[in-house]
């Protein structure tokens, strides 16, 4: 039986977010769009996401001193360079990013807690988020991360490799 794994509580140290402001926010930007790039129409649908072609987003990751800005069009994600506003901006600890992510926790719950922030076109920010809820992700287990259980699956692996 395998125990679900809770998230602690958590926020980067200052320094840290003072660091990452000055650090190029391209790498991170292009795993990003790359990431969901290769979720679209396997995982996410084009069709809902129409009505963001030629808006521009940025996600600010508040602890850490990153705003990610890339905007969607017809052909995908992709980052942007320029500092012109964001039609939708979401803002939040890199905490809560994780916990949306793992699904541990609800946007409707990090909005209403006011631990997720969305500035600007408040419909769009709807959008978004009736898109992400929409989405099927396999929920993740951080406890099949643990080194016990990476060792078990390791020697499980190793054990059916030598009997065949």
């Amino acid at each position: 039986m395998t125990q679900q794994f809770k998230l602690p509580d958590f926020t980067l140290p200052a320094p840290l977010a003072r660091i990452g402001a000055k650090l190029p926010q391209l790498p991170p930007t292009l795993a990003l769009v790359t990431g969901l790039n290769l979720a679209l129409g396997r995982m996410i649908p084009r069709e809902p996401l129409e009505p963001l072609i030629g808006k521009r987003f940025a996600i600010r990751v508040l602890d850490a001193g990153m705003t990610l800005r890339f905007a969607y069009g017809s052909r995908g994600f992709r980052p942007i360079f320029d500092s012109a506003p964001a039609d939708l901006t979401i803002s939040a600890r890199s905490r809560d990013f994780i916990a949306l992510l793992t699904r541990e926790e609800d946007p409707d719950t990090l909005f209403f807690s006011r631990r997720l922030l969305n500035e600007g076109d408040t419909d769009l920010g709807l959008l978004v988020k009736n898109t992400l809820d929409g989405i099927e992700l396999p929920r993740f287990d951080a406890a099949r991360l643990s080194p016990a259980e990476v060792l078990r699956r390791l020697r499980e692996r190793l054990a059916t490799a030598r009997a065949t």
